[in-house]
């Protein structure tokens, strides 16, 4: 079963941004890519620079995908899977995320 942690209300997360959160210890990239419900939970931090960086990132769309560009040299991150479109061995971990009654909850 998992554990979910409320993070933030949806309307605090401007559409095509992220926020960063602490999620048991971890710090989590929260996107909202667009003016939906729709929300992505993802690493913050950026594996080529052990920096957490990721939810300062620029989110884009590829071949109707969505990822999140570091904002320090680009590499791009898949916001569904966590996956490193540049290179695979840098994947990250992707977080299951929801949104119930406009509240923002992610699950470690």
């Amino acid at each position: 079963m998992s554990n979910w942690t409320k993070i933030c209300q949806l309307d605090d997360i401007i559409p095509g941004t992220g926020v960063c959160a602490l999620v048991e210890g971890e710090q989590v990239a929260v996107f909202r890519p667009r003016a939906t419900e729709e929300v992505f939970a993802i690493s913050n931090m950026d594996p080529f620079f052990q920096a957490n960086v990721l939810s300062r990132g620029l989110t884009v769309e590829h071949k109707g995908e969505l990822w999140v560009a570091s904002p320090l040299k680009k590499q791009r991150f898949n916001l569904k899977t966590g996956v490193c479109m540049e290179d695979e061995q840098f994947n990250i971990k992707a977080f299951q995320v929801r949104t119930i009654d406009g509240q923002v909850e992610v699950s470690a």
